[in-house]
């Protein structure tokens, strides 16, 4: 990952929204989540957690879902097949909404103010 990438990705996802809707991302700090080179669309606001707090992002949990089911212990013949896995561990766990909601719960979101 790099911040050039990630300009890609904000790139190509805001298109993906209506232009009268505003979107808000909660980021970590990863330096490519920071640079002075990034570009954010007018109608994107990144919210950035607090350092070392993995806790506070859930998606940190898919990934430790995808690593312990889908892509540990495992040996790939070439990269097509490691890429082939990583795509098939995506569509079977992050496209299914009940295993999203169960792996990336974090009991601070569902309190109410």
């Amino acid at each position: 990952m790099d911040t050039d990438i990630i300009n890609i990705f904000t790139g190509q996802f805001i298109k993906e929204v209506e232009p009268n809707i505003h979107v808000v991302m909660l980021w970590d700090k990863a330096g490519f989540h920071t640079s002075g080179r990034l570009k954010m669309p007018e109608n994107m606001t990144i919210v950035p957690l607090p350092s070392h707090s993995p806790e506070l992002n859930p998606v940190e949990n898919l990934w430790h879902y995808f690593r312990s089911h889908f892509w540990s212990n495992r040996a790939y013949a070439d990269y097509d097949d490691l890429r082939l896995a990583a795509v098939d561990g995506w569509q079977k766990a992050a496209l299914n909404p009940e295993i999203v909601k169960s792996v990336c719960r974090a009991e601070y979101t569902e309190r109410s103010i």
